[in-house]
């Protein structure tokens, strides 16, 4: 063999042992991103993983950040089966801030009413009077019985949302519209008895229950804060992160049952009427034909965000709050900050604008 010939077959051996050494490399972090990731409890320690690894477009990720700095946002996440991947912080804020999530905590409150059931408290086919009593509301007996859990749930009630505060809780601003069922509103103060139902029906407060069964035994952090009629929590970005993985693990938190029912979990996750098929257990459903949005009686053909995965569904809150689960792609997205599209209360053209630039970064 002549030392031409050898050399060759040398260059064309290595290139060989690299390729598959690259191989081997990509799937073993292919194996480490599909696996699932739980961050210990009582510590700030929480693995990450590169986009690198992941094969995404780096070049995309910073015109993803300064579009979001422009926006106003002080908090953002993107975790790949738990691993965080991008996590950033804008506009003076850091990791430590406590953010409102506004009514991305309705998901909260679907959740321990899950629990609630599956412990044998309630169900959410029960009347709302059998625990917030008669008189609760302006209606008749007879129309306050015919208004369940569910109603409450998945904004069909049947209450008038024509008031003056679609916040109040007040029994003088729950009036009759229509029979529950008839018609899909976000009306705001019939969700909020839920948490007096929640109360009723376990024997303690909602968030001392709600601290007890999730907060606790994911290492969230946070509190409710009463504010109004409203009842908002706060927390960092990384403890909405925390619910997320839940939610993305189902109910299931590193082994641990939070919440066990499956049939109720993706109920849950899945359109919980027709008048609003992007609307399931107080949370939004993308990959629908049509929806309808807060403050609007309206109906609209299309996906609720066009951009984003069929699979997604999210909390979706006030001043661009954003808890996007997907589980598809096992991603988890968080958004925190303030208001980036003119005071929408939950989905806004900010979800497909943002959705547009994080498509780019998942490009490969």
């Amino acid at each position: 063999m002549t030392n031409r010939v050898f050399l060759i077959l040398l260059i064309i051996s290595v290139a060989i042992l690299s390729c598959s050494k690259d191989s081997a490399n990509k799937e073993t972090t292919n194996s480490v991103a599909r696996e699932a990731y739980f961050p210990p409890i009582g510590t700030d320690d929480w693995e990450t993983i590169s986009p690198t690894e992941l094969d995404w477009n780096e070049e995309a990720i910073q015109p993803l950040l300064d579009y979001l700095d422009s926006k106003g946002t002080k908090s953002f996440l993107v975790l790949k089966n738990g691993r965080i991947v991008i996590e950033s912080y804008f506009n003076e804020s850091d990791a430590l801030e406590n953010n409102a999530w506004n009514s991305t905590a309705k998901t909260l409150t679907a959740m321990c009413i899950g629990i609630a059931q599956e412990e044998g408290f309630l169900s959410i086919n029960d009347s709302s009077a059998d625990y917030l009593g008669t008189g609760w509301s302006s209606l008749t007996l007879e129309q306050e019985d015919s208004i369940t859990i569910r109603n409450h749930m998945t904004m069909t009630t049947g209450l008038d949302y024509n008031v003056e505060n679609n916040f109040c809780t007040d029994v003088e601003c729950f009036t009759y519209l229509n029979e529950p069922e008839a018609d899909w509103y976000y009306h705001q103060g019939a969700y909020t008895v839920l948490n007096n139902i929640l109360t009723a029906a376990v024997g303690q407060s909602s968030t001392l229950y709600f601290n007890q069964k999730i907060k606790d035994k994911i290492g969230m952090q946070g509190a409710f804060v009463t504010v109004g009629f409203n009842k908002i929590y706060f927390s960092t970005a990384r403890s909405m992160a925390r619910f997320g993985i839940l939610n993305l693990n189902k109910g299931i938190w590193d082994g641990t049952a939070i919440l066990q029912n499956s049939n109720y979990f993706n109920a849950m996750t899945s359109s919980s009427q027709n008048l609003n098929p992007a609307y399931g257990y107080l949370y939004w459903l993308n990959g629908k034909d049509a929806y309808r949005v807060p403050s609007s009686e309206s109906a609209f053909s299309g996906k609720l965000i066009p951009n984003a995965p069929n699979d997604l569904y999210a909390g979706l809150g006030a001043n661009d709050q954003k808890l996007y689960v997907v589980p598809s792609e096992q991603l988890v997205v968080i958004r925190m900050g303030a208001d980036a599209s003119q005071g929408n209360l939950g989905p806004s053209s900010f979800d497909n604008e943002l959705w547009g630039l994080l498509n780019d970064v998942l490009s490969n």
